[in-house]
């Protein structure tokens, strides 16, 4: 083999790479997208759950009386989990948040024991809570119920508007996914521009002509889709380690979805652009090829 033929090799090695390699990447950025567009459900319900609700209970109350009430909150429909904190391990916790030891300088310790109760995400909502407060609030042993209104109003409103921008922007880089790899794949093809036309020349039909660059071009779209694949599942795994509660790779009716979804995009779209782009320059006339 001359060191023609081996560069001609590596350069076309190379031309593949570029392309595989930017198909995955507009893959990937649409796959990470639809994952976050199919869990937005389950984020959503996850951080809502993180919300708490502080009772704070009066002193005189039996430890006895905090178990009979702290188990007839867990039986509520609303309850996602509930448990008990002493005053001296909320004094340990306000300790490690002021990085000092404020009992010395008060001498006695006036934080109450407290339940702290979590509930389920439907329920995190402002008029839910405020019903809820209102039906546990009767109780004599209560000194106080607290809960961040603030956070909880931020919280619905900015989920509501990240689904809708996640969904907006997911159309948007669709046209876009569609019109790189459409603008990478024409690429390639054009330096082949010469070879198309020698063989339209010499007899061959379009047909057998543009037969191999649509094997190739969807070749290279389900290896750019593997790539893609790949690297989601990666990082749903990552994603995982830092937030446990999503169970990303373990929902396999989504991960069916994205998955299959990124696999059917990258051979469509590929097969459709190498068929439009080998077209074109089987329609130029041989003087046409120079610009």
């Amino acid at each position: 083999m001359s060191k023609i033929e081996k560069y001609q090799q590596n350069r076309l090695r190379s031309s593949y790479l570029y392309v595989v390699l930017s198909i995955a990447l507009v893959l990937f950025v649409l796959g990470l997208l639809g994952i976050l567009v199919l869990q937005s459900n389950v984020l959503a319900k996850h951080f809502k759950e993180q919300v708490s609700m502080n009772i704070f209970l009066n002193d005189e109350i039996s430890i006895s009386e905090i178990q009979k009430f702290q188990k007839k909150l867990a039986e509520k429909e609303y309850v996602k989990s509930i448990h008990y904190i002493s005053k001296d391990s909320a004094a340990q916790m306000m300790e490690q948040e002021l990085g000092e030891d404020f009992l010395q300088f008060l001498g006695t310790n006036p934080l109450k024991q407290t339940l702290e109760m979590h509930l389920k995400s439907e329920y995190v909502t402002l008029d839910s809570v405020a019903k809820i407060r209102k039906d546990i609030g009767t109780n004599p042993h209560i000194y106080e119920i607290s809960y961040d209104e603030i956070h909880i109003d931020k919280l619905d409103r900015n989920i509501e508007k990240i689904t809708l921008w996640v969904l907006v922007l997911s159309g948007i880089l669709t046209m876009i996914a569609v019109l790189l790899i459409n603008s990478t794949i024409r690429l390639s093809i054009y330096s082949k521009r010469f070879t198309i036309k020698t063989m339209q020349m010499v007899g061959a039909t379009k047909n057998f002509i543009r037969k191999p660059f649509i094997i190739t071009g969807i070749k290279l779209g389900i290896a750019g889709s593997v790539l893609a694949i790949i690297a989601l599942y990666l990082l749903a795994m990552y994603f995982e380690k830092q937030i446990p509660d999503v169970k990303i790779t373990q929902q396999y009716d989504i991960l069916a979805i994205v998955f299959g979804g990124i696999l059917i995009l990258g051979i469509v779209i590929t097969g459709i652009s190498t068929y439009f782009a080998t077209r074109r320059f089987l329609n130029l006339r041989t003087e046409e090829l120079y610009y």
